[in-house]
């Protein structure tokens, strides 16, 4: 039996819903998904609130690699964003553009200046000034990585008077962790990829960052080691601009829903062979 549609069970002004309900029975203008019949076409209003210029613009942020990459013999971008994002571009009838950075806070601030309709972040109360998130799509763990001799043997132990944790500025585990770290040191290295290197050439005591990421490090570089367990729960959603019209952030909203439950971002975790990540749930019925 098919899932209901998420644009069913969302909670809509009523100046919205009556729009979105019509465009599941098929009874307003709309803009056909481009080779595929499996989605329903989305209301030409809606559209134009994602999408204004007629291109889909996404940032993609290299800073995750749990989510996005290069690939090593094309240069062409890949991963569960890419996936998604060419996913919603599809169902929009419209071409897409990738605007690639190497960092989280770049990625938000292409978004809150408007320069890309939509984002891919770690939800944050932070990057909540300048951006609509929808629900999480994905689940991803922060951890801790230390030198194989460092005396620190669990996430509990870091933040204490002497020890300095680097962080990838801008990052979900940054903004975390400004607000909790009451005794250690934070420092910032300028994206999350090079926090290692940065915890090695300045001799600092905590690497923090995505699990997957600390875990692929700790293959490359000797001497070091993840600690057990995760210091956060990094919930990974998409975003618009906080100035489009709400139908924007309630279209995104309910594409992210149907991703989830039909398997679709399931099936792109398994695709690009991403481990210690998750499909999060569906957002509550109203």
């Amino acid at each position: 039996m098919p899932l209901p549609s998420p644009l069913a069970r969302l909670p809509l002004p009523h100046s919205l819903a009556p729009l979105l309900c019509a465009a599941l029975l098929g009874g307003c203008a709309a803009v056909a998904p481009t080779g595929s019949s499996s989605s329903p076409p989305l209301p030409a209003e809606a559209v134009r609130a994602l999408a204004p210029d007629g291109t889909l613009r996404a940032s993609i942020n290299l800073g995750n690699p749990v989510l996005a990459s290069r690939d090593a013999a094309t240069g062409a971008l890949k991963g569960v964003s890419v996936d998604l994002a060419r996913e919603l571009a599809r169902q929009l009838g419209m071409p897409l553009e990738l605007k690639a950075v190497d960092a989280a806070g770049k990625s938000v601030e292409v978004v809150r200046a408007g320069a890309a309709d939509v984002g891919f972040f770690a939800i944050d109360p932070v990057r909540g000034e300048g951006v609509s998130f929808t629900a999480a799509y994905v689940v991803i763990e922060g951890a801790y990585l230390v030198r194989a001799d460092s005396p620190l043997t669990a996430n509990a132990q870091v933040d204490r008077p002497g020890t300095t944790v680097v962080v990838g500025k801008g990052s979900a585990y940054d903004l975390f962790l400004t607000r909790e770290i009451k005794q250690a040191t934070l420092v910032r290295a300028p994206t999350s990829p090079q926090v290692v290197d940065e915890f090695l050439s300045r001799k600092l005591d905590v690497a923090a960052g995505v699990r997957q990421q600390l875990e692929a490090d700790a293959q490359r570089v000797p001497g070091v080691r993840v600690l057990p367990g995760r210091f956060m729960v990094i919930e990974q959603a998409m975003g618009v601009p906080a100035s489009r019209p709400p139908l924007a952030r309630t279209t995104l909203h309910a594409f992210v829903e149907r991703m989830k439950a039909s398997g679709f971002v399931a099936a792109a975790l398994k695709r690009h062979g991403i481990e210690g990540a998750a499909v999060a749930d569906l957002a509550p019925q109203h």
